[in-house]
């Protein structure tokens, strides 16, 4: 509908960005700012390495969650989410199996040396995006909140987001395995 009323009256488009309140496009800032720090080659505590992944997955859940959650309602698309995010993480570690070039682990310092790249930027976008348009669809339609179908679907793209961002994740945790000092085998010790 978004799109027609948008294609119909253009100008609805304004009045759409006019009611957006104010704390989401200081929200849209906060993560094109995160983002853009990923386009540059960086030092990144494996902490901060796993923090990105897992906050991008608790505003997932929380979209479906909120815009899909009442009267339990929700459960069907977390359940459609977990296995699109887990389909889209196996088939991009398939096809990608290690770090990208250049990525290093220092295991004294804990910390990876990451090349830029414009992907994490993406997916951020993406997910926010995603969130939004439905913001706006569901206020534009609010029964859309019963149809298991669109919940199906929005639950579907949040998990190919988060199936992306937990394949980079896991690419980088083998290089933090890969380095970890093998433990003596108790015949050996």
């Amino acid at each position: 509908m978004l799109l027609n009323l948008l294609v119909q009256q253009p100008q609805m488009l304004g009045r759409i960005i006019e009611n957006t309140p104010y704390w989401v496009w200081a929200l849209l800032a906060g993560l094109l700012w995160l983002g853009g720090s990923q386009l540059l080659a960086r030092n990144v505590s494996l902490v901060r390495a796993m923090v990105m992944p897992v906050a991008m997955t608790g505003l997932s859940v929380y979209g479906i969650a909120s815009a899909f959650g009442g009267a339990g309602q929700a459960l069907l698309p977390v359940v459609a989410w977990l296995v699109a995010a887990m389909f889209i993480a196996s088939v991009a570690l398939w096809l990608q199996p290690a770090a990208p070039q250049g990525t290093l682990y220092e295991s004294k310092s804990r910390c990876f040396y990451i090349p830029g790249s414009a992907m994490p930027l993406a997916l951020i976008l993406g997910i926010f995006l995603t969130k939004y348009l439905v913001g706006v669809e569901l206020a534009l339609q609010p029964a859309l909140a019963r149809d298991s179908g669109f919940a199906l679907q929005i639950a579907a793209l949040y998990g190919v987001f988060n199936g992306l961002f937990a394949a980079r994740a896991l690419r980088l945790w083998k290089l933090v395995q890969r380095s970890a000092p093998l433990a003596p085998s108790p015949a050996t010790a």
